[in-house]
């Protein structure tokens, strides 16, 4: 379970990168907001740790952040795609508490800077979709 559960911390750090990259820009806000947000709710849902003996959900700020850092190596719509994928393969994992943890945080982050704009309505419509379906 603890790789699956690294893989699954991974790929939420990609579906929220893909949140706040829609509109070609990653605010500061945006990612202050998602780290304050897997303070508050993502690192109590499993105690699942990754093999330097950390929380596996500092995963979901460490692949956004290398996202961000390295901003022409993979596009939100790359990102999504991944989760997409992921979720289809481990279905399992996304019950319907993780599901609606996941759309929350999606929110909390298009909300981070100035309200929703058009690209960033567009991922959540996408994201929405294969969530909650």
């Amino acid at each position: 379970m603890n790789t699956i559960g690294n893989q699954f911390y991974q790929n939420l750090g990609k579906i929220f990168y893909a949140v706040a990259a829609s509109d070609k820009v990653v605010r500061d806000e945006e990612f202050q907001t998602l780290k304050e947000v897997i303070k508050s709710h993502w690192m109590d849902i499993d105690n699942i740790e990754d093999e330097f003996g950390m929380d596996s959900a500092l995963q979901i700020e460490i692949v956004f952040d290398w996202f961000n850092a390295n901003e022409n190596e993979l596009h939100a719509d790359d990102c999504f795609n991944d989760f997409k994928d992921f979720k289809k393969e481990h279905e399992s994992i996304f019950t319907p508490k993780v599901e609606r943890t996941i759309w929350r945080t999606c929110i909390a982050i298009a909300d981070a800077f100035y309200g929703k704009n058009k690209a960033e309505k567009e991922m959540l419509a996408k994201i929405k979709e294969i969530l909650l379906g």
